[in-house]
């Protein structure tokens, strides 16, 4: 069996994840001896094969679409931000003291905040936030957005129940569901948390929420727009957005988990932008 350390992405429909690439590209970079590969499994099959990886000899994966919140059970320990999200995107193994006991991250809420305020110089201090969506791609990013600095954060989500239950959830930093206040329009960032562009289609947006000063971010991203940038273009919005910084952010923190040193992100985001021009 290899002595390097295995790492992988385990989603389902991840066939076009960058993340094999850029976790190629950090390791070599930071001088980094390990493999990187791709898992796509169903929901059902999620456990026995996140299991399966680390039984083999697996150090570490990251957790993406549909499988944050099931991470969530399977890991035994968790950072205090995979507590707060109820999700997690990110296991490790034997990255602390006790080194059979899975430890479970979330590392999405950082890597958009860094996105946005570094990557993009966009200053979240104050601001009027709409997010779409309600499952484990919104957990890890609400608290990291209120404790950045946003102002109002409210939750829209097809199914208003599940808004309102996570707007529960986080009500101590501030957050609301959609429809529960004042929510009014023109919000200053959208932030796309649903799955609806990897199949395609336009998430459910409130009517009047984008105009020419907001902001569209989708967490997704594609090797070209996506619908819902596409939308907002066409709605007049400032900007629209997809998620490739967030993802490039968020991936530097599993590795800094798992290998102890923060890679430089600047130069694969703009080597992966370069592959997805045009």
């Amino acid at each position: 069996m290899s002595s390097i350390d295995r790492y992988a992405v385990i989603g389902h429909g991840v066939g076009h994840s960058r993340s094999p690439q850029i976790h190629g590209l950090f390791a070599q970079s930071t001088g980094q001896s390990m493999q990187y590969g791709l898992i796509d499994v169903p929901a059902a099959d999620f456990a026995a094969a996140a299991r399966d990886f680390f039984a083999g000899g697996g150090r570490g994966l990251n957790v993406t679409v549909p499988h944050k919140e099931a991470a969530r059970s399977l890991a035994e320990r968790l950072t205090p931000r995979a507590r707060r999200a109820g999700a997690v995107n990110t296991l490790a193994l034997g990255a602390e003291s006790d080194a059979r006991a899975l430890l479970g991250d979330n590392t999405d809420g950082a890597g958009l905040v860094r996105d946005l305020t570094v990557n993009l110089g966009y200053a979240l201090t104050g601001t009027r936030v709409l997010l779409l969506g309600a499952g484990g791609a919104a957990r890890g990013v609400i608290a990291p957005l209120l404790q950045g600095g946003v102002g109002e954060l409210m939750i829209h989500n097809r199914t208003p129940a599940r808004a309102q239950q996570l707007a529960r959830e986080f009500a101590d930093l501030g957050a609301k569901a959609f429809g529960d206040g004042a929510d009014g329009g023109g919000y200053d960032l959208i932030i796309n948390a649903t799955s609806a562009s990897l199949r395609g289609e336009l998430p459910s947006v409130p009517q009047a929420a984008c105009d020419t000063r907001t902001i569209c971010y989708d967490l997704a991203y594609g090797s070209s727009e996506t619908v819902f940038v596409r939308w907002a273009r066409a709605a007049g919005a400032a900007g629209a957005i997809m998620g490739l910084g967030m993802l490039v952010e968020q991936a530097a923190e599993s590795f800094l988990l798992w290998r102890g040193v923060r890679p430089d992100t600047a130069p694969v985001l703009a080597i992966l932008r370069q592959g997805t021009a045009g």
